[in-house]
């Protein structure tokens, strides 16, 4: 397979021509990367209307997906989730003359909600099956799903989860989305964390499943640089959903990508296209392995996602945070940790030695008696306004101790990693208040009363 955005560049660059474009460095190695750094020159293309190199690539790249077609980002994935909406909004407003409504799962990024605010779109949102999942986490079975969009009298445009989630817990994407055709509604996917799962023996990722748009982070678990990311659709989807995809990620997108992370995701349709998918297995392996000496070590394991791991630490006798930073101390990183979890991301290009030392480091750790703390339990949010008009209303900022039964004014306020302990425009109630302390945030924002 052919890497046009690469070698373009390439050429480019051989020549050393005098640069009388941006950026500011003109391609002398500043930093390492200079020569390569260009921006859209003669010959370079345009992202959100290609003709010529960008489009030749991103065309290996829904080939490698086996997309109707798939779209770069170089603004990560909280592009793409904000172009997803808009892409509904714009198709499904010309076919139905009424206001978009998606249901979403509780457990949304930031971005999401971001983009409802933007696109002033309404929302109606569906929890887990088990509440004891807390807010990170919101698994729903079909079953559930069936029941919620029966009950609906106002049937939804789309359906959005995040799968996998922060924590490596999947959703049933094949079944959910047979429940969602069946009432003529779309699947959208947060698929941030699992582009790799495209590669793996068993295909997992969500347009195979029956998404039929979803987001992958080619930099969270591909070899990519940060921020380069898929938009994918489905060869389900109409003439009209293809047609506007570049209008959708425009609206949003900078003007200026970054041509290095182009040829990133450009070089990354080579090594899909190669021994990827060994490399990938051996990874799932060597992770299996990993998983499995942990749990016969006494340490107690969530989720189901093959290259990540997440320990639940307390009940080892120890928080998130301090298991981070024993870590630390010997020279390993984690992704994520708060109170109750650690999260660690393997991929392919993760040396085999380097499993063994993390198993090693645990190893080392003595195993104390279980903290028997649990989080507060989450409840469902009580909507006193619109989330848009929540975040356009005259705010203030306030202790969470003095919060009890206002109106929450903010786009969010989070536990890591930018899930919502409440929605803009939701009353703040006891147990929002217990949740906001139990990670940390003492301030939150909230409509000035009167106004």
């Amino acid at each position: 397979m052919n890497k046009p955005i690469v070698d373009f560049v390439e050429q480019y660059s051989s020549k050393k021509p005098i640069r009388l474009h941006m950026p500011g460095h003109k391609g002398k190695k500043i930093i390492g990367p200079e020569s390569k750094d260009i921006t859209e020159i003669y010959g370079a293309d345009v992202l959100y209307s290609p003709s010529g190199i960008i489009k030749e690539s991103q065309e290996n790249a829904a080939r490698i997906f086996d997309t109707a077609k798939t779209l770069y980002s170089c603004e990560g994935s909280t592009l793409c989730i904000k172009a997803m909406l808009h892409l509904v909004q714009m198709c499904k407003e010309k076919d139905k003359g009424q206001r978009v409504l998606i249901l979403a799962c509780r457990n949304v990024h930031k971005a999401f909600l971001d983009a409802v605010i933007l696109l002033d779109l309404d929302v109606e949102w569906i929890y887990p099956d088990d509440i004891k999942d807390g807010i990170i986490s919101c698994r729903i079975s079909p079953h559930n799903l069936e029941k919620k969009l029966s009950q609906m009298e106002n049937k939804p445009d789309a359906l959005y989860i995040t799968s996998p989630d922060y924590l490596g817990q999947m959703q049933d994407i094949e079944s959910l989305s047979e429940v969602c055709h069946k009432y003529g509604v779309l699947l959208i996917c947060d698929n941030a964390h699992g582009a790799y799962l495209n590669f793996l023996e068993n295909n997992l990722h969500p347009i195979y499943k029956g998404a039929d748009i979803c987001c992958d982070s080619a930099h969270k678990t591909l070899p990519v640089l940060t921020g380069g990311a898929y938009l994918h659709l489905s060869k389900k989807l109409s003439k009209n959903y293809l047609g506007n995809a570049e209008k959708a990620m425009s609206l949003f997108a900078s003007t200026s990508p970054s041509y290095l992370i182009l040829q990133s995701l450009d070089n990354m349709n080579v090594l899909l296209d190669s021994d990827y998918m060994a490399e990938l297995k051996e990874a799932v392996l060597r992770t299996e392995r990993l998983k499995k000496h942990l749990k016969e070590s006494g340490w107690s394991l969530v989720g189901d996602e093959p290259l990540k791991i997440t320990i639940k630490t307390k009940e080892y006798g120890y928080y998130g945070y301090e298991i981070a930073s024993y870590l630390r101390d010997n020279n390993i990183e984690c992704e994520f940790a708060d109170l109750d979890y650690v999260v660690l991301i393997f991929s392919t290009e993760l040396p085999k030695k380097d499993y063994d030392v993390v198993m090693a480091v645990f190893e080392k750790l003595l195993k104390k008696s279980k903290i028997n703390q649990i989080p507060p339990a989450f409840t469902k949010g009580i909507k006193r306004m619109g989330i848009r008009e929540a975040y356009f209303s005259k705010s203030e900022e306030i202790n969470v101790s003095k919060s009890l039964g206002r109106i929450f004014a903010n786009s969010i306020v989070s536990c890591p990693p930018a899930v919502p302990v409440v929605i803009c425009g939701e009353e703040i109630t006891k147990e929002c208040i217990q949740l906001f302390k139990y990670y940390g945030i003492n301030k939150c924002q909230v409509l000035v009363e009167g106004e």
